[in-house]
């Protein structure tokens, strides 16, 4: 029995969304209110940056550096990562900063960049719970959490050519291995291109 190898157990694809249902997502916040730039901020950065729910929250001031569009990211472990974002997302932090956050700031709110209505930290309960309303508004029978919008930044960099290597670097994970689950991701969304788009495939 030495001999025999254990079945290996299967891993379950992470769930993704698909481009017209994120945009349709990110649309939804009212951005000329403080609360509505805040969340369409909220969900443009899980997306843009692939950032856990626990990271995000604890971002601070002094951990974005505008210029060069990057973000200090304090991960599992304390280990340290920098993650990038693009001009979308650079315009909604700088309009949420001199208008939404300077509105909900108080003396609870210390150097954290999204705050609660209250002024304090916003927390991971929070954030779900914004995603969940957005979902909701936006008529989407589906269930997201954060965690699905850092699965669809990975999946769509690798479906645009981005290395598995440099993806790793992005999410923060300590083996390439945990990233490779992305790569079926992909492939399962080439065969169903495939499926649907050749003749031949239906015979």
């Amino acid at each position: 029995m030495t001999l025999v190898s254990n079945p290996k157990i299967e891993k379950k694809l992470p769930k993704i969304i698909y481009s017209n249902e994120l945009d349709t997502i990110l649309n939804i916040p009212d951005k000329t209110t403080k609360i509505g730039l805040r969340d369409a901020l909220i969900l443009e950065l899980l997306y843009s940056t692939g950032v856990r729910v626990s990271e995000l929250v604890n971002i601070k001031i002094d951990d974005i550096n505008f210029n060069k569009k990057e973000i200090k990211i304090f991960g599992k472990g304390s280990k340290e990562r920098i993650v990038l974002f693009g001009n979308k997302c650079l315009d909604l932090l700088e309009q949420y900063i001199s208008k939404s956050r300077s509105e909900l700031y108080s003396e609870y709110s210390d150097d954290y960049l999204l705050l609660s209505k209250t002024g304090r930290k916003i927390n991971q309960r929070e954030i779900r719970s914004i995603i969940d309303d957005v979902v909701t508004k936006a008529g989407l029978k589906i269930h997201i959490s954060p965690h699905v919008l850092r699965h669809t930044f990975a999946t769509d960099l690798l479906n645009n050519g981005a290395d598995l290597r440099s993806v790793q670097e992005l999410l923060g994970h300590e083996s390439l291995s945990t990233t490779t689950i992305y790569t079926h991701i992909s492939n399962e969304r080439l065969r169903n291109v495939y499926l649907h788009a050749h003749p031949r495939a239906h015979k």
